[in-house]
């Protein structure tokens, strides 16, 4: 036959033209025995045809005989209706056995048709029909022939799907015990296995067959192949979330976590909205906190495709942001930038190549368990190491400018390159380039935006916009501001600028006014090794005799720092500290690079000398009035820290993985 045709199993009795009872096979018997024909039934072997008794209804009666060959009840003709001898695909076990001895030797002619029947629907033909589980459709009954398999033979469509066992488990667990029927289609297992594994099994235990609804069949094989090896495989961002719904269905401890887990590392911009909306749907909490967990991690990358930051609501932004802020444990670490010797905010005295420029180049973070610093990263190829700047925003530490490496005619030139940080990937990435090249700038993060302030002989100013990716100018420096030497510090959400060694100004940068104003100056004339906000106020620490002075008299000896406090609402400055005493430091300290950090309250010292941790003392006690020429020592962390370069202190919130790693190296 060229078309295909539907199995269809056609009883004595039964009207060709009107299809099957809706009524059911009992129906059809009832029907059979009242309808016209009025003939005995013919004893067996006689040609009559004669449905089992199984296939009808417990108290069905029995079909009336059919109409004798020349008048077939079917338009496909006699060679396509069962025969009497032939065991209907829906009998039981003893109906089987009954059938078998009261069946004649035609009833073979009738396997014949049957396979015949099975061509026509387009499925492979199985040897003998029979059901050793259960009541099962035709096109599923299984040969008994056929040694005992985990699945029925798969689809062609599903050949190159994973198995739902290693190979090996069905030997070393016994023959399968369990039939699993979902969505039309089986698999055998083991009771014991799932029993132990799963309370869903665990209750269904009496049963040797057993019906799921609510997962799916590729879900149900990866699902099984996980109770058996406790391995999760298969599992993709198309199929995740019905793989979780599936593992609570099926009540299996910690699948849907693992489930997660392996879907976590294939999750990209491309399809982390849409794994996201499947599991808002289905209430999918594991698999909604895996997609929230990585946008946070890639929070750049998020904020720069409209695609998906777009689509998210307000909250959910919000909530990414709580995430990557919140994420890991405050650290203090430290780059190690430029060649030793040279304090960040100097002229360069000799431009040299890239590998004296670098130094280190590399990242250290602070433990204060260990009293040391360790190794966190490197900077990457083509990032200036040498009088560039650098702060964090949104957790993500940013590199920018710096001194090139010497062209071809030896002289060093400014870089316009800029390189991010993500702690969360442990990876460094390249970003928008700047619109100007500078070197010797202040690079700080204010409102969701990065700021270039200045640079080498550059009173311009450029803000970036992560989320547009664009560098764009804002109001330049004063003119007759200092060129180089200057510090910055964040303080109230507005830019407070510093002279070192030049000029003595204060400038104030309001972003919503794009305007710079002047501030009251102080009346220190020292050198400043770094300014820090902490408690809504300024601090900067001057360093005592850099300038080559001899102390007057009753001051203290050269090599201390004086600590000056601006209060940015007071607007005045006040001394904190006249004398800063760092406790070990050798003879001379500050002369060296020297740079602070805040951090819980307490401000942190970072120099190859050593480092210190300064708690600035409280209104109203010794060395806490305003005014106050008491000395204060700080407190010793650590020794020097044998690197090249000078070390440039910052805070980063680190994962708990690295912390763990580093933990445990040492």
């Amino acid at each position: 036959m060229e078309n295909p045709v539907a199995p269809r199993v056609l009883y004595p009795g039964d009207d060709p033209g009107q299809g099957p009872d809706p009524r059911g096979p009992g129906a059809q018997g009832a029907r059979g025995q009242t309808g016209g024909g009025g003939s005995a039934p013919e004893a067996p072997g006689e040609g009559s045809l004669q449905p089992p008794d199984a296939a009808w209804g417990e108290g069905a009666a029995s079909p009336s005989p059919s109409p004798s060959p020349a008048q077939s009840p079917c338009s496909l003709g006699a060679s396509l209706c069962f025969s009497s001898g032939d065991e209907s695909p829906l009998q039981s076990r003893a109906s089987a056995a009954e059938g078998a001895a009261a069946s004649p030797p035609p009833c073979r002619r009738g396997q014949r048709v049957v396979e015949r029947q099975w061509e026509v629907g387009g499925a492979a033909s199985p040897e003998e029909p029979s059901s050793l589980e259960e009541p099962w459709s035709l096109e599923e009954a299984a040969s008994p022939e056929e040694p005992a398999s985990w699945e029925e033979p798969a689809s062609p469509e599903e050949a190159g799907d994973p198995a739902p066992v290693p190979p090996g488990v069905g030997s070393a667990h016994g023959e399968p015990d369990l039939v699993i029927e979902v969505s039309g289609r089986r698999l055998r297992a083991h009771k014991a296995v799932l029993a132990a594994r799963s309370d869903y099994f665990r209750a269904r235990a009496s049963r040797d067959v057993l019906r799921v609804s609510g997962v799916g069949w590729a879900a149900l094989r990866l699902l099984l192949a996980y109770a058996y090896s406790g391995r999760m495989a298969g599992v993709r961002p198309d199929n995740v979330a019905e793989v979780v719904a599936g593992a609570r269905r099926l009540q299996l401890p910690c699948a849907a976590q693992r489930a997660t887990e392996a879907v976590a590392p294939q999750l990209s911009l491309a399809n982390c909205l849409e794994v996201l909306g499947a599991a808002k749907r289905q209430r999918l909490t594991e698999l909604r906190d895996a997609a929230y967990r990585f946008m946070s991690d890639h929070y750049l990358e998020v904020l720069r495709e409209p695609a998906v930051f777009g689509r998210l609501s307000g909250a959910e932004r919000d909530l990414l942001l709580r995430r990557r802020l919140g994420a890991g444990r405050a650290r203090l670490l430290a780059a190690a930038l430029g060649p030793a010797g040279e304090r960040a905010g100097s002229r360069p005295q000799s431009p040299s190549g890239d590998a004296e420029g670098r130094g280190d180049a590399a990242v250290y973070c602070w433990h204060e368990a260990a009293r040391e610093w360790r190794e966190l990263t490197r900077l990457p190829e083509g990032a200036p190491a040498r009088g560039c700047g650098l702060c964090v925003l949104y957790n993500y530490l940013f590199v920018a400018g710096g001194v090139a490496p010497a062209g071809p005619d030896g002289r060093a030139r400014p870089s316009d390159r800029v390189f991010c940080y993500n702690p969360a990937t442990d990876r460094w990435s390249a970003v928008r380039p700047l619109r100007q090249a500078r070197s010797q700038l202040q690079l700080l993060a204010l409102d969701g935006h990065l700021y270039a302030v200045g640079g080498e002989c550059l009173l311009s100013v450029e803000r970036y916009d992560p989320r547009a990716d664009r560098w764009a100018a804002v109001a330049p420096l004063p003119r007759g501001a200092f060129a180089v030497a200057h510090e910055a510090a964040i303080c109230n959400g507005e830019i407070y600028v510093s002279g070192g060694s030049l000029f003595y100004r204060l400038l104030k940068y309001d972003p919503r006014r794009d305007e710079w104003q002047e501030c009251p100056g102080s009346s220190g004339r020292e050198r400043s090794a770094d300014m820090v906000a902490l408690g809504g106020c300024i601090y900067r620490f001057d360093l005592r005799g850099a300038r080559g002075e001899a102390p007057a008299a009753g001051q203290p000896q050269a090599g201390g720092a004086r600590v000056l406090r601006y209060h940015c609402l007071a607007k005045r400055w006040g001394c904190r500290a006249a004398h800063l005493r760092l406790p070990g430091a050798p003879s001379g300290w500050g002369q060296q690079p020297f740079r602070c950090a805040a951090l819980g309250g307490s401000i942190y010292c970072v120099s190859r000398a050593g480092t210190w941790r300064f708690v600035p003392p409280p209104d109203g006690e010794p060395g806490g009035d305003e005014g106050a020429e008491d000395s204060v020592e700080a407190e010793a962390l650590s020794g020097p820290l044998d690197v090249r370069g000078a070390l440039f202190p910052f805070v980063l919130n680190l994962p708990e993985k690295l912390d763990r790693g580093e933990e445990g190296a040492a």
